[in-house]
């Protein structure tokens, strides 16, 4: 599976460097013009994410670049220059959105900044009229057309495009993987830049291994504070009470349920605890117009409380809404829980969001929820979908499978496989210089309490990952100790396993299984005499059908681990 992949990825990559994308470099007046009228002071990272983008355009060769941040980080005005910098030059820029809400704020926001600008603004989604629509596609197709924000209805086979140079999916983690393709699809030298606050472990593994570029903004807005964020069950009083503390500091709060059929039984609850607030409605059912009247409304102050699903998560902008009851969370995706908790506390003053979930949900959503708790600092979606990637994988890069049917425990090892696959297949390295899965059971993880910094932590995963001898993991284990100052157990043995997998590789070693009682060691060609002797005159085991079997005197992880190092000392110099 990791060939077929890497053999995937391979000939994507090829397709990308023999693709000859077209060169965007706007005029500089122009250009500087339109970054004028941005009213802040960009951060650092957003100027980095900028100029790498920027690059990107003009290097001749297709970007694929993540721009990941925060609600508020600035995310938005990265697309603004790249779409600038495309549409001044006289091409057409796509931006995808996951819902009409947000794909109308898009709108807004684009149509301001592109006012003095020749560049023309329209939109695609189901609240624009049939006859409208039809005049935005013939601008599309003519050329009239510099800009289109849209759903997925824009990738309906009617709507053409007279020159499309970028393509903006924003939210990327709402699309499924043939969303995507469909949209990759309309020009294989087409420029695509996503953005997201949590983007799914698919894409985050895709920037980690070089399939694709990323950029992080983890620098937050002047003076915002972070969502206060507190999980429990279900409590009338409390709740009472955070809705009127809202209130009566002149803002605003949400209550999110999870289903539809949920609202009822909701709304007749908040009649009971808060009668004297007024409480609006809003789901996916509702006629598009009464929904976006109603969500625009309380945006403008109409209404206390917006009782909805989670069609909110996305693009309503509401700065006097500071608390958030999100209802059954244990229903939610840590992506949804992460968007919902960036609805509040959009100003200056404190945000709030509980999380309710009865006591008796499984131990694994708990954990998942407790994430939600710890990680509650701005800037916190880029490490909860490093910790969503540790906890239920990757998922399939080039397929449907974004849940992560291949199971991990820290840093995927079929991500470091399937980076040496595609280092093999575009570098031809040697079998030396390929990996070795190693299947123990042990946990693989450099822990938050040693390396606070997730973006630190991914970059320290990623040289490991590409580390192939053991003078690089030398240097790597005491830069880790000069650094950080003694290793944990976790990074001692995620260090330990990166040498096994050097050393198996050098031996011909393909592959190494662990059971609750055995280990097999699965070689690529049959093993020497030699290399048979040195191990059975010690440990009793078998040799049958390429692999070494040996007997486990425990189950036990570490054991195993401590067990395989000794055999494989003997080895290596039986190979000499």
């Amino acid at each position: 599976m990791t060939r077929d992949t890497a053999r995937h990825l391979q000939r994507l990559a090829k397709r990308r460097r023999e693709i000859a994308a077209e060169i965007f470099a706007p005029p500089q007046k122009a250009y500087a013009d339109f970054v004028r009228r941005f009213p802040y002071s960009e951060t650092a990272h957003q100027t980095s994410a900028i100029q790498a983008v920027l690059q990107d355009l003009s290097s001749g060769r297709p970007m694929n670049r993540l721009v990941c941040g925060d609600v508020g980080f600035g995310k938005t005005e990265v697309a603004l220059r790249a779409a600038a910098a495309v549409a001044l030059c006289g091409a057409q820029v796509l931006v995808i959105a996951p819902k009409t809400v947000l794909a109308r704020q898009h709108y807004l926001i684009f149509q301001r900044r592109f006012a003095n600008t020749n560049v023309n603004v329209e939109m695609l989604s189901r609240v624009v009229e049939r006859k409208t629509a039809e005049q935005v596609k013939t601008g599309l197709a003519s050329g009239d057309v510099g800009i289109v924000i849209a759903t997925q209805a824009v990738l309906a086979k009617s709507v053409r495009f007279a020159r499309l140079g970028l393509l903006i999916i924003d939210e990327e983690h709402k699309f499924g993987a043939r969303d995507k393709e469909a949209m990759r699809s309309r020009s294989p030298a087409l420029h695509v830049l996503t953005m997201s606050a949590t983007p799914i472990p698919r894409t985050l593994q895709s920037a980690m291994i070089g399939i694709q570029d990323v950029s992080i903004l983890a620098t937050s807005p002047s003076k915002r504070r972070p969502v206060r964020t507190t999980l429990g069950p279900f409590d009338g009083v409390s709740m009472r009470v955070a809705l009127l503390r809202e209130f009566r500091r002149g803002g605003q709060s949400f209550v999110v349920v999870p289903q539809i059929e949920d609202i009822d039984g909701v709304h007749k609850i908040l009649r009971d605890i808060v009668p004297e607030l007024s409480v609006r409605v809003a789901h996916a059912k509702m006629k598009a117009s009464e929904m976006d009247a109603v969500m625009v409304g309380f945006g403008d102050g109409d209404g206390d409380i917006l009782l909805s699903t989670n069609i909110i998560e996305s693009g309503l902008d509401v700065p006097r809404a500071n608390t958030i009851f999100t209802w059954r969370a244990d229903r939610f995706g840590i992506a949804q829980l992460h968007q919902l908790r960036g609805r509040v506390g959009r100003s200056r003053r404190q945000g709030s969001a509980m999380l309710l979930a009865e006591d008796g949900i499984a131990q694994e959503t708990r954990a998942r929820l407790s994430a939600m708790e710890t990680y509650d600092r701005l800037g916190a979606g880029f490490a909860l979908s490093m910790q969503d990637l540790d906890k239920r994988g990757a998922g399939d890069i080039v397929g449907d499978d974004q849940a992560g049917h291949i199971k991990l425990l820290g840093i995927s090892l079929y991500q470091k496989l399937l980076e040496r696959a595609v280092l093999a297949r575009t570098e031809g390295f040697s079998r030396e210089q390929q990996d070795v899965p190693i299947n123990l059971g042990v946990t693989q993880i450099i822990p938050s309490g040693y390396v606070g910094d997730s973006t630190v932590r991914l970059n320290l995963y990623a040289r490991l990952l590409r580390a192939r001898d053991q003078k690089a993991l030398d240097e790597f284990e005491e830069e880790f100790e000069d650094r950080f100052g003694e290793l944990p157990d976790e990074v001692s043995i995620l260090i330990r396993l990166a040498r096994l997998r050097v050393a198996a590789s050098q031996i011909g070693i393909c592959k190494i299984d662990a059971g609750p009682r055995g280990l097999a060691l699965t070689f690529e060609a049959t093993p020497s005499r030699k290399q048979i002797e040195a191990i059975m005159t010690v440990y009793q085991g078998e040799y049958r059908n390429e692999r070494l079997i040996f007997t486990l005197p425990t189950g036990n992880g570490l054991q195993r681990l401590t067990f395989l190092e000794n055999i494989l000392r003997r080895l290596i110099p039986a190979r000499s």
